[in-house]
């Protein structure tokens, strides 16, 4: 196998073109924090910090749903199950960007040092809590919801009220759209006794729980914007993401084929113009 071959498997393997769910967020945070440009030592190991992060996460969800995704016709085929991918290949990636996830946080400072294997292991917990709990969908929300609270404390080697608003927001952001995802194998989680809250309440159910989640993302992304002393623009972000979570909401209620579409293309774009109208907020200040 050639090294093309074997890095575009790696890269199906963690999906990494999402890595864009979270990158903007922990990006956001620095700047607000640094009340504008926050150095490139900082964008350098910010960035690595959130791909290895994600690497792990993604790695240890791959190596342990194997025998999950084999029986799933809509994951039969991904690098973890068909071969392209070894267990032994996988062990060594997670074990990698682990260790890379620790040296970036010690580069940083020493608090997100010590907090860096706390975040590992939460980071780590969501493919275990859906084999036993239907909270996995507000777990895999914290994991994302980490990165904010990552990258306040790479700037301030500390934790400002505003970013726990941002974070929670992003926590409910993240288990929403997870929730919307999940109505996708909601036949499949029953068969297999997975925990999934589509499985456990139904698909009416879920959906109405995905959209508060989404109430409570928006409310919490405007108190941060108020916390953080923000302007007009950044109060337009909060209405323009609203706007679209609504518009992916009703996608999904329209037709369930259409879940791809809503949880890659619509949050994709939510969190790139909800980064970029934050930082031109900043910078005009």
């Amino acid at each position: 196998m050639s090294t093309k071959e074997r890095l575009k498997n790696f890269s199906e393997l963690v999906m990494f073109e999402h890595t864009i769910f979270s990158m903007p967020f922990i990006f956001l945070a620095m700047i607000v924090a640094a009340n504008g440009w926050f150095g490139f030592k900082l964008l350098i190991l910010g960035a690595l910090a959130a791909i290895s992060a994600r690497n792990f996460a993604m790695g240890v969800n791959r190596y342990l749903d194997r025998d999950i995704d084999a029986l799933n016709p809509r994951t039969k085929n991904r690098p973890s199950v068909d071969g392209r991918v070894s267990t032994k290949e996988m062990l060594i990636f997670i074990a990698l960007n682990a260790l890379g996830f620790i040296l970036v946080a010690y580069l940083i400072n020493s608090l997100a040092f010590k907090l860096s294997i706390p975040i590992l292991i939460t980071l780590a917990a969501y493919t275990l809590f859906k084999r036993f709990s239907a909270l996995a969908h507000i777990i895999l929300g914290i994991s994302l919801g980490l990165a904010p609270i990552a990258g306040a404390i790479a700037v301030l080697s500390s934790t400002p009220l505003w970013v726990y608003a941002l974070s929670i927001g992003v926590v409910f952001w993240v288990a929403g759209f997870d929730l919307l995802y999940s109505l996708q194998d909601i036949e499949f989680d029953k068969a297999n006794n997975l925990h999934s809250i589509p499985s456990k309440f139904g698909a009416k159910n879920t959906l109405l729980l995905a959209l508060i989640f989404h109430i409570i993302t928006i409310i919490c992304w405007y108190i941060f914007v108020n916390l953080a002393s923000l302007g007009v623009i950044s109060k337009i972000a909060v209405l323009i993401s609203a706007i679209m979570l609504s518009y992916e909401h009703y996608l999904v209620r329209k037709d369930f084929t259409k879940i791809d579409r809503a949880f890659f293309t619509v949050n994709g774009y939510l969190g790139f113009i909800f980064f970029i109208l934050v930082t031109l907020d900043v910078v005009l200040k």
